[in-house]
């Protein structure tokens, strides 16, 4: 069971931000995607209290219950996505292209399919899906192809700095950070810990508003700053007032008798939260999902979510010990790892917002790799009118190939 679940999401976890990326207009392809981390958000503050309540019940259905309740959400979406369209971009490379110029114009032009963002995302589909027939079969070896190392390397590694933020050892081991703080007792953890999970949820809704205003490295910049200003704060007041000491049996790192630093620990933690839900949580799923061409687009998502996933289960065996042996350096451990986040970022991440699918291959035309920031917002971005011309020149480039 729990490998069949766990293929489940990995292959829900991967499919879902491309199927969303490829089926929405650029200027909110960043709000769409972002819903799929604010339904995590949801479903760990509900599992939290669907897990807590069943801790009560002796015997198996403790953990059954929990374990069965997730079907509930998968056959929501396996039933949902019966009534839902076939990616368009998918369709016009299966060579089905009057229905990729359909499901276009119903999803973007209400039907009409003289829509000019219709014509627009249609030219440019047909030329990228054109010129990538030409370049032979599809394969994990495109990977390594010239201009998309770059791109894949993008995509894993902001993934991997999204587990090591930090934030997952937030949520794993909450209780833990909090009972080291000084905050004991079942009733105290229930409410402190549920007002994290209810943060989670309430901070990722500014940023479907505006991840599509404010832009994607904003976002990751401001964001990597803030999480490692907060772990400084939460680790260098644990080294200040705390002292290993017993608790439940367990010799800990904990904060005692300093009810000031126990509710400034906490207050830390919170605005932690607050700042990866507004930044790094929903755009750690947009990106990547928007840096690759068709051909290569979900290998490179898969690997990229492989990431993800790959370090978030080396967390899950690395923290606990850590916490039990280094304590409060584990929080300077992770706002290293969060300021080295943000020169990367900073210097590596060109900017994608605002531009379709396949307008973002010029981008990385511009090159800039270790000066990302001189690549402007308006580069790529075509009228249809720039987008046919394109399309003449290359036919007669091929014309002129094929007669000589």
């Amino acid at each position: 069971g729990r490998i069949v679940s766990g293929i489940s999401v990995g292959l829900s976890s991967a499919v879902v931000p491309i199927y969303q990326s490829e089926i929405t207009p650029p200027s909110i392809r960043g709000r769409i995607v972002s819903l799929q981390q604010w339904s995590i958000t949801w479903g760990i503050l509900i599992q939290y209290f669907i897990q807590f309540g069943c801790s009560y019940i002796d015997g198996v259905a403790s953990f059954r219950i929990p374990w069965g309740l997730q079907m509930i959400p998968a056959i929501i979406l396996s039933l949902g996505m019966t009534m839902f369209p076939e990616s368009p971009r998918y369709l016009f490379d299966q060579g089905r292209e009057e229905e990729a110029l359909q499901v276009l114009a119903d999803l973007h032009g209400g039907g009409d399919t003289n829509n000019e963002l219709v014509v627009l995302e249609y030219e440019e589909i047909k030329q990228q899906v054109y010129f990538e027939r030409t370049e032979g079969a599809k394969s994990y070896l495109d990977l390594l192809k010239p201009g998309n190392p770059r791109r894949v390397m993008l995509g894993c590694t902001l993934q991997m700095w999204s587990q090591l933020t930090g934030m997952n050892v937030m949520m794993y081991y909450i209780i833990y950070v909090f009972r080291g703080a000084g905050l004991t007792g079942v009733r105290g953890n229930l409410i402190a810990d549920a007002v994290q999970y209810v943060l989670n949820v309430a901070f990722t809704v500014p940023a479907i508003f505006y991840i599509d205003k404010w832009g994607r490295r904003p976002m990751l910049v401001i964001g990597t700053l803030l999480m490692g200003f907060w772990l400084c704060l939460v680790g260098g007041l644990q080294a200040r007032f705390g002292h290993w000491g017993p608790v439940d049996g367990d010799t800990i790192w904990l904060v005692t008798g300093h009810d000031a630093a126990t509710k400034a620990i906490i207050v830390c933690s919170y605005f932690f939260v607050c700042s990866f839900a507004i930044t790094m949580g929903p755009v750690s799923w947009t990106y990547p999902a928007e840096l690759y061409s068709l051909k290569i687009r979900g290998k490179a998502v898969s690997l990229a979510t492989a990431t993800n996933w790959a370090f978030n289960t080396a967390l899950a065996f690395a923290v606990p010990p850590g916490l039990a042996s280094i304590a409060w350096k584990t929080y300077f451990i992770f706002a290293t790892f969060n300021f080295a986040a943000c020169i990367h970022i900073f210097f590596m991440f060109p900017e994608t917002v605002g531009r379709t699918l396949e307008e973002v291959e010029e981008i990385f035309q511009q090159g800039h790799v270790f000066t990302a920031w001189k690549i402007g917002r308006e580069v790529g971005r075509k009228t249809v009118e720039d987008v046919i011309a394109n399309d003449k020149i290359r036919r007669e480039s091929l014309d002129e190939k094929s007669a000589a």
